[in-house]
């Protein structure tokens, strides 16, 4: 995987305890049901695209990128929150795909 954001690393250094309980929510509630993990990856960019969350949405498109999932899919996952949460705001969200996405 990528390297972990800076503020992420710093949460490491400064609340060992912390970062390690959420990075085990992390691995339950992945291993909690039966979707695999590309659907989970697109969910998860879903998520962070409906709730406006910049760096969520940089770290989910890497993410997906790494599976192997394509630009297409990506996008239309992005695509797909407009009816629920307008225009302006999937536009932003497709700006910070589109980050990450014309780096590679």
């Amino acid at each position: 995987m990528s390297q972990l954001p800076k503020r992420f690393e710093k949460l490491h250094q400064d609340y060992p305890e912390v970062a390690k309980a959420y990075e085990e929510l992390g691995k339950a509630v992945h291993s909690s049901g039966p979707l695999d993990e590309k659907t989970r990856a697109l969910i998860k960019l879903a998520i962070s695209t409906s709730a406006g969350l910049e760096g969520a949405v940089h770290s989910h498109t890497r993410k997906a990128v790494e599976l192997g999932i394509s630009k297409e899919e990506i996008r239309q996952t992005v695509l797909l929150a407009l009816p629920t949460i307008g225009l302006p705001s999937t536009m932003a969200a497709m700006s910070w795909v589109d980050d990450i996405l014309e780096k590679k």
